[in-house]
């Protein structure tokens, strides 16, 4: 096994955390020795053992001499867990292999305590995919002032969430519905416009095999507050924290019927602002389910900073909801292009997963 092969097994082990360590990264390590996989483990639980640490304990004395691979750079602080730095040295590893380093400053520096005790480091190994895979945990140490946002869409080959009459269930099949499930599970919040809450009257829960940690909160962008208490996401609101984001201008008596049925109203000047709240109100990333004008709103605004496109094979024709309404219009020179983190299908329907910026690994 070579680097790039561990690092990849480093890196599928990783995705086992997903929806259960929040707000720590998804970390995953394998010990190799003589080209064999002698240990190997991941972070499984907030709060509980490092994936280095299970992939030594799992290796046992045969660590010794031996190289381990890490989707992040082993930790130097003593939080709710020792150092992994200290437990690589005391195993008497003789290299480490990382793919990112840790943004955390105050876990950071592990390659110079490695290095200082005589063990060889090495960095970047499959360092895209890695950014990729944390991208929620790094945004974290960007400094920007809002969740990390990801807007996810299912659509039509002709780019529509529903059609005429505004029915929109099922676009995809099971496989991708299964798929969203999962994929909420790893957000602290699951948000939607008014609109489409209305015509859904979805719950947006986490409804699959993993259960999350913590429950993402749900969020309702509303800019008139016009949401019946019959609604589920309004009806439930004292079981689920159930947020609204609406103008500084709604009239008093619509944001009083909602908070009376446990609805916390963030008043904002924009949707910027909005997110800023959320951000003070310690919600760190957010998966924006739609509608069309929201989406719009938050693209031509530059808010996402993640899209997941489910794509249906199906037509529905120029009279269905479009998937992003009012997107401020560009020229092709002008448009901004998406770096491309996954592709694949999902039964009779595709995913593509872009990010904003630069690439952030290869497609797949």
């Amino acid at each position: 096994m070579n680097d790039l092969e561990a690092m990849d097994r480093a890196l599928t082990l990783a995705w086992r955390g997903w929806g259960r360590v929040v707000p720590n990264p998804l970390v995953g390590a394998v010990v190799v020795k003589g080209g064999k996989v002698i240990g190997e483990g991941w972070h499984q639980e907030f709060g509980g053992p490092h994936a280095e640490v299970t992939a030594l304990r799992d290796a046992g004395s045969e660590a010794r001499d031996a190289t381990v691979y890490v989707t992040l750079e082993p930790c130097t602080h003593h939080g709710k867990q020792p150092p992994c730095v200290v437990a690589l040295i005391q195993a008497g590893v003789a290299r480490v292999v990382f793919a990112v380093a840790d943004p955390n400053p105050q876990a950071g520096g592990g390659r110079a305590r490695l290095e200082a005790a005589g063990v060889t480091v090495e960095a970047g190994v499959r360092e895209l995919e890695a950014r990729a895979q944390n991208a929620i945990f790094l945004y974290r140490f960007a400094g920007r002032p809002r969740p990390f946002l990801a807007l996810k869409l299912a659509t039509t080959l002709d780019g529509l969430i529903a059609d005429q009459a505004g029915h929109s269930r099922w676009i995809s099949g099971a496989e991708a519905r299964d798929y969203v499930h999962w994929l909420r599970a790893g957000f602290e919040a699951i948000g939607v416009g008014g609109h489409t809450a209305c015509v859904d009257n979805a719950s947006l829960t986490v409804r699959g095999p993993i259960e999350p940690r913590i429950p993402p909160e749900r969020v309702i962008f509303d800019r008139r507050a016009e949401l019946p208490g019959t609604l589920t996401l309004i009806r439930t609101a004292r079981e689920i924290p159930t947020i609204l984001v609406t103008t500084t201008v709604v009239p008093s008596h619509r944001v009083q019927d909602l908070e009376a049925n446990g609805v916390v109203v963030c008043r904002a000047q924009s949707l910027a602002d909005g997110l800023k709240q959320l951000w003070d109100r310690g919600i760190g990333s957010l998966l924006v389910e739609g509608g069309g004008r929201l989406a719009g709103a938050l693209l031509s605004a530059g808010l996402v900073d993640r899209f997941y496109w489910i794509q249906a094979p199906v037509w529905l024709g120029d009279t269905g909801v479009r998937a992003v309404a009012d997107l401020h219009p560009s020229s092709l020179v002008e448009a901004e292009r998406w770096s491309v983190v996954e592709r694949r299908g999902l039964g009779q329907d595709t995913l593509l997963v872009v990010d904003r910026g630069e690439a952030s690994s290869p497609a797949s």
